[in-house]
């Protein structure tokens, strides 16, 4: 008997095939709840879509992500558009979105987020040339967060080791749930008006926009703006962003993160002082070297030890200059002299004086003498 086998490849690809041409899988709208959620390097979102039941893998091509207005989150229920086909190298079929919108309370959520902040943002509340600088070395750190947890735990121990004698101020406030906003812009007037810290932290760890949700109220957005302590913001993870980042004076991805900010490393600032103390010092002695040598250089020179020299050399160049102007003055004189003999000559030559002993003579004509001419020799 022989056999026709197909490869595997093949047999994909003619699954393939029939999804692409049922038009159902075109364009199919599925609710779930988001799972497994991964946000690739590229740019793509991987996920897995599930309800009580089923899962199915999907994922969205960065193409389409930028025309998101959320970020995705595991438990987060949305409604997807896309289109179903099978991925051949692995044999499994999978949705490709194309679309997506939150559904429930975590919609309006992000709904009443984007709308908030843009009224702050009109206000200005989010401008830079409002932002504070933040001080380079605090004596006093307040910190505003559950006073149970790893948060402040973390807070202090990268605080503490990168100086220990940084004094930490813990203020704790609920950092989630129903009043947490309130007590959290309680705490940031309280400790403006007594002067408790020299920069405010304000900290919590990661969770979902809803337990995120008391640093997006508006009461806590105005109490950091008005803040005259720089406010330094740490809520959540590094991907999540809240109002409170937004208008604090400095943003930082996690807790620790905003402890490393506003805590400078003593060891590390030692041993820059060291290395410049180090540069300074070899700076100054090749300074020293180089106007040592300058100043034996001047010593050696013929000005210091022979200073009459150039006095003589003055006196020898004023003799010359002397003396060529005595020859020149004797030449132009002499030269005068012999123009002016020239011209003597010229002129006894022309002399009556000279034309009479050359045995010339002069006639006098008186026409009033009955006598004749005489000529007088």
């Amino acid at each position: 008997m022989t056999y026709n086998p197909i490869s595997v490849s093949e047999l994909n690809k003619y699954i393939k095939s029939k999804f692409e041409d049922d038009e159902y899988f075109d364009n199919v709208l599925v609710e779930g709840e988001i799972s497994n959620c991964k946000y690739h390097y590229t740019g793509h979102i991987y996920f897995t879509l599930k309800d009580e039941n089923s899962l199915i893998k999907s994922i969205m091509f960065k193409t389409y992500t930028s025309h998101l207005d959320f970020n995705l989150t595991d438990g987060m229920k949305v409604i997807v558009l896309g289109s179903v086909s099978v991925f051949e190298r692995d044999g499994t079929y999978q949705l490709y979105a194309k679309a997506m919108k939150q559904l429930g309370k975590m919609g309006d959520l992000r709904a009443a987020y984007e709308q908030l902040k843009e009224k702050l943002e009109k206000e200005g509340l989010f401008s830079a040339d409002h932002k504070k600088q933040i001080p380079m070395f605090p004596k006093t750190v307040g910190v505003l967060t559950s006073n149970t947890g790893s948060v402040i735990k973390d807070i202090i121990n990268v605080s503490t080791r990168r100086n220990p004698k940084v004094h930490i101020r813990l203020f704790p406030v609920p950092v989630q749930g129903e009043g947490a906003s309130s007590k959290i812009a309680e705490g940031i007037e309280l400790m403006n008006k007594n002067n408790l810290a020299d920069v405010l932290i304000l900290a919590r760890g990661g969770g979902s926009l809803e337990d995120l949700w008391p640093f997006n109220e508006e009461i806590v957005a105005r109490a950091i703006y008005a803040s005259k302590i720089p406010v330094i913001s740490a809520v959540g993870h590094e991907t999540d962003f809240t109002i409170s980042d937004f208008v604090a004076d400095l943003r930082a991805p996690t807790p620790s993160a905003a402890a490393e900010l506003a805590v400078p490393n003593v060891e590390l600032l030692k041993d820059n002082l060291n290395k410049y103390q180090i540069r300074y010092k070899q700076a100054l002695l090749k300074k020293t070297q180089l106007m040592r040598l300058q100043y034996e250089k001047c010593m050696t020179s013929r000005v210091f030890t022979n200073p009459l020299q150039k006095i003589n050399e003055m006196y020898i160049q004023i003799d010359s200059i002397v003396k060529e102007l005595n020859y020149n003055i004797e030449q132009k004189l002499q030269s005068e002299k012999s123009k002016a003999q020239k011209v003597i000559l010229k002129l006894d030559a022309l002399s009556p004086l000279k034309t009479l002993t050359r045995g010339y003579s002069i006639v006098i004509n008186n026409r009033k003498s009955s006598k004749k001419c005489k000529t007088i020799i």
